[in-house]
């Protein structure tokens, strides 16, 4: 323990390789939970109309054990080392040789590098604890508002109330101000979609949007909201403008909203204090 107070390196070291493993986790919540979700609600249809599913195996995140789903080999522990079995495999499955997503290291790598990156600018600390879980909640929310539109309310709930929790002694910001944050930040695109709605009678924006912005709200206080909506509608716009004329994207197909809060909202976690006394310090 003294080790990680003395040698800072070493901590971040530790953070890295135990961050691989975490980001192996994530890419099993990014990949189930929305099929989680969507067997829970025809779950729940069936039973309003009185009907009754057929019983299936168990699955969750944690069960059944990872598969190929070409050839249904299940994954072994040798071959599920996060980063390093898929170079081991050269990116295939070792039975079939199906060609195995590189988005999977790359979460994982992304994963690795960012926790680290935190653990460089908190050291040994809650707010360390406090950064790793955030971060590691808006990887997972990112990835699959990106697959699927949705931003589930059971990541997105939990990670407004803890922010809340760990700014009861001010990790990030003071109570008032992560209180005022969480409910500003579900105001604001609360009031942005309704506004749209009424102008042009489409939904501009799901739900979850609001929930993710109050979430970063309770995390960092409401004096970065205005740094995480100018980063995130920056470049939401300017990736979805792009997509449109270069990549001939389909405006009436909608454009995910949660990966640029997201990303803004890491972006405010490292620099947010810095970027406003810039910007401040212009006038």
């Amino acid at each position: 323990m003294e080790l990680l107070f003395t040698e800072p390196a070493l901590f971040v070291g530790l953070v890295f390789l135990f961050s691989l493993m975490i980001g192996s986790f994530l890419n099993v919540v990014i990949h189930r939970l929305p099929k989680m979700m969507e067997a829970e609600w025809a779950s729940q249809c069936a039973e309003l109309r009185g009907e009754k599913l057929p019983s299936t195996p168990r699955y969750n995140l944690w069960l059944p054990r990872s598969a190929c789903p070409s050839c249904g080999h299940t994954i072994t522990a040798l071959e599920n080392i996060p980063l390093f079995s898929w170079l081991w495999l050269r990116g295939r499955c070792s039975a079939c040789g199906t060609p195995i997503s590189a988005r999977y290291p790359l979460v994982e790598l992304f994963t690795a590098l960012l926790s680290a990156a935190v653990a460089w600018k908190w050291g040994w600390s809650m707010q360390t604890i406090a950064a790793l879980l955030m971060v590691w909640a808006l990887i997972a929310l990112a990835f699959i508002d990106l697959d699927t539109t949705l931003l589930p309310d059971s990541l997105t709930l939990p990670l407004l109330w803890l922010g809340l929790l760990f700014n009861l002694n001010g990790a990030f910001a003071t109570l008032p101000s992560a209180v005022v944050g969480a409910i500003a930040g579900y105001l604001l695109l609360w009031s942005v979609y309704w506004l749209f709605k009424l102008a042009t009678g489409k939904e501009g924006m799901g739900f979850g949007d609001f929930k993710l912005l109050a979430a970063l709200g309770a995390w960092l206080g409401w004096e970065m909201l205005p740094v995480i909506i100018l980063l995130s509608s920056v470049v939401g716009a300017a990736v979805g403008i792009a997509m449109i004329v270069f990549v001939s994207h389909d405006r009436r197909i909608p454009i995910p909203f949660g990966p640029y809060l997201a990303g803004g909202g890491v972006v405010a976690l490292f620099f947010g204090a810095d970027l406003t006394q810039a910007y401040l310090a212009q006038f």
